[in-house]
């Protein structure tokens, strides 16, 4: 887009405009930073910036360059506009001829001009200011000259100083010394990625690990000054800079300040409060996934789930630890694998979402193997990291081999035969040789496929056995088949389903001889023949019930339709006929067991000749003597209430066993303040008073035994004997009174 006359100016006016703008917040700052510097006040840093910043805005004014007086100043800055440049603002069709011909040469001769000319601005000045200003600052705060500021004195919040009480009467009478600074620094540990803190509140709040510098300076003559915690206290060393000390935190407790002058008298100060929060382990969530998952040998076996992972400082490493399971019983074996995500994880983040897709057979699983697998997730704490885990998933691959769970593993009697495991053999064979259909020849595919059919007759062949059928086409005991018609034999025969000859499925029924029918019936029957079991008979010969041989007659016919396409090379046919198969056949072994009673204990006869006999002769009696000492809960508390119940009235000072009974009342009282952070604070702080201070009034001691009373558990009411009356008088009165009612 082409840029015209007023386009410039317009330009021009915004640069003037920001210039003037710049100018004001560079003065504002180097005022705002010196404030800061002399006064270390936040609040007068930040006041004195908007104070500067509202005066210069009211002097300089920028929003008052308006393109009317931009025009005027390039005019005046420039010989080749000729006082025109104001033509540029004005519409065409508001001009004659002549002014249009000078307002389109003053269009062209102010794209040139421009360049050269500058707005009016104070912006160097506006920065050597500041910087002036910032390195007076820095001077004046590195000089120690503001530590005699008046402005910088007891600028402290009330709550947050350091109140020192002497301890002893000698130090009322003299002028101690008074404390001039204080700050305790916290450092935290590397792996959170906090920054160090410096405050001047003495209360602290930080994580375990964390390494905390106190420092404290006096103005006056001191000779120690020592950190006392929980009963125990440590010396604070002595620099240029004051007194100072440090330690690393590693549980919540309370602790004071102790310094002693050049002239032997000491003061301390109140309790402050140290709490330190755990580091928590990660916290893992799993998504979209079953607490069990099954698979069946056809199945697609994949599980595929989602983890969410949070942690309070950040992340190290997650994983998925894996164990597969192999065998039974004794043969069992285990293989413990560690598996990563499909994400990569990044160190230190507070929170990651990963998804994990895992195939079973890529970790080598089996049917009849199962899998046990969790997550495990660590965090960045140092030196022991915290490590959590989830629940526990499982996945199995169903075996086709496996009877299922019985009444007791181990008594369980199998009758099934081991061959009665091949018709899987056979499915396995089957698919491989379907893979295979590609590769091999015509002639080598269906020969293969007509000895997988062989093979499925023969294991027909023997299941029949089972169910009492004589051997059939060479796999009976003789290998051959007896005829009263003399025929040739066809070679075929053992190879070949003949649906037409031998009646094999039953179809229609057998022609009978009538006459053999009548002569049977003519026979006498026999009475206990419906009670018998014939061997004879081939659908009583079995080891079966009648439910089960209608299972496996139901498979044998299957196994015909399955041997059927495998001879007419038609694999892929076959194969949902051998998987019925195969079910009807698992259902069978998991019915077909027997279990036996389980034994259960049995206990010695008794002698009847010394029962109830009462001879107690090689019979002792345990006995034991011991002193049992009751621990009481918070018994320094209560001795404490009683002490100062009798203080109560009157002008007795406490001794100096009253003011050790104080002391352990402190640390009784300390350890339930640990568990209620803040609840009992001012009440251990007072017990402190009262036992360092040399005068104590009375309404201390009020205040200090209402709240023992408070820290006190409230007691549960026990059962206990009612009164009565005792005594012939009293049993006599009462029988007289209800004689008289």
């Amino acid at each position: 887009m082409k840029q015209t006359g007023k386009d410039i100016l317009a330009g021009f006016q915004k640069k003037w405009q920001f210039l003037l703008w710049l100018e004001v917040v560079l003065y504002a700052t180097g005022f705002s930073v010196l404030s800061w510097l002399l006064t270390l006040s936040w609040l007068v840093s930040i006041l004195g910036f908007v104070m500067v910043f509202a005066v210069l805005l009211i002097l300089r004014q920028p929003w008052k360059i308006d393109l009317l007086k931009v025009s005027h100043y390039i005019d005046s800055q420039s010989n080749q506009l000729e006082y025109s440049s104001g033509l540029l603002l004005q519409s065409t069709t508001e001009l004659s001829g002549l002014a249009k011909l000078q307002q389109q040469k003053i269009s062209k001769a102010i794209k040139a001009e421009i360049k050269n000319i500058q707005p009016r601005h104070q912006l160097k000045k506006a920065l050597f200011s500041s910087i002036i200003m910032i390195g007076i600052g820095v001077l004046v705060f590195y000089s120690g000259v503001t530590k005699n500021l008046s402005f910088n004195q007891n600028t402290l919040p009330k709550e947050e100083q350091i109140s020192f009480k002497p301890t002893d009467s000698l130090a009322v009478k003299i002028q101690p010394p008074v404390l001039n600074t204080q700050e305790v620094t916290i450092h935290y540990p590397a792996y959170t990625g906090l920054r160090a803190r410096t405050t001047s509140n003495m209360n602290i709040e930080a994580v375990e690990g964390s390494r905390v510098n106190w420092k404290l300076s006096f103005e006056g003559e001191v000779d120690s000054v020592s950190l006392e915690s929980m009963g125990k206290g440590r010396l604070l060393r002595k620099t240029k800079q004051g007194y100072t000390g440090g330690t690393v935190l590693e549980s919540s407790g309370f602790y004071n300040f102790r310094f002693t002058d050049t002239k032997g008298a000491t003061y301390t100060s109140d309790l402050f409060a140290i709490e330190v929060t755990k580091d928590k382990a990660p916290v893992i969530v799993l998504n979209d996934l079953k607490q069990f998952t099954a698979f069946n040998y056809n199945d697609k076996k994949n599980i595929s789930f989602q983890t969410s992972i949070t942690d309070d400082f950040g992340i190290d490493n997650a994983y998925i630890i894996a164990t597969v399971s192999k065998g039974t019983g004794e043969s069992v074996k285990f293989r413990e694998e560690q598996l990563s995500f499909d994400q990569s994880i990044t160190t230190g983040k507070k929170q990651v979402n990963l998804t994990k897709s895992l195939d079973l057979e890529d970790i080598a699983m089996e049917p009849g193997d199962e899998l046990y697998f969790y997550v495990e997730a660590r965090d960045l704490k140092r030196p022991l990291a915290n490590v959590s885990r989830s629940e526990t998933h499982f996945a199995v691959i169903k075996d086709t081999t496996d009877y299922g769970p019985g009444v007791d593993a181990g008594l369980g009697v199998d009758l099934m035969p081991d061959y009665f495991r091949s018709q899987r053999q056979l499915i396995i064979d089957t698919k491989k040789l379907i893979s295979q259909r590609g590769q091999l020849s015509t002639e080598e595919f269906n020969s293969t496929s007509n000895d997988l059919g062989f093979d499925q007759k023969s294991l027909r062949l023997k299941y029949g056995q089972f169910m009492g059928d004589e051997a059939e086409g060479g796999m009976g005991s003789g290998g051959e088949l007896s005829d009263d018609h003399d025929h040739e034999e066809d070679p075929l025969a053992d190879y070949s389903h003949n649906h037409d000859g031998d009646n094999e499925h039953n179809l229609v029924e057998e022609e009978h001889d009538h006459d053999h029918d009548h002569d049977d019936t003519d026979e006498e029957k026999d009475p206990l023949a419906e009670y018998l079991h014939d061997h004879g008979d081939p659908e009583s010969s079995t080891l079966f019930t009648d439910n089960l041989k209608a299972k496996l007659r139901q498979a044998l016919n299957i196994m015909w339709d399955a041997e059927l396409h495998l001879r007419l090379h038609e694999p892929e046919k076959s194969l949902p006929f051998q998987y019925e198969a195969l079910e009807l056949i698992q259902e069978i072994k998991n019915s077909a067991r027997i279990y036996v009673h389980r034994i259960g204990f049995d206990p010695p006869p008794i002698k009847e000749e010394a029962r109830l006999s009462g001879d107690v002769e090689e019979v002792s009696n345990y006995s034991k003597a011991e002193d049992l000492e009751r621990t009481e809960n918070f018994y320094f508390i209560k001795q404490s209430i009683l002490r100062l119940e009798e203080f109560k009235g009157s002008n007795a000072e406490p001794k100096k066993s009253d003011r050790q009974l104080f002391e352990k009342a402190g640390n009784e009282l300390a350890d339930k303040a640990i568990a209620e952070p803040g609840r009992y604070l001012q009440t251990l702080q007072q017990l402190k008073r009262l036992k360092d201070e040399p005068q104590i009034d009375q309404q201390l001691m009020f205040e200090v035994q209402k709240g023992l009373l408070e820290a006190l558990p409230k007691l549960t009411p026990e059962p206990m004997q009612k009164s009565s009356f005792n005594g012939k008088l009293n049993e006599f009165v009462l029988k007289e009174l209800q004689r008289n009612e």
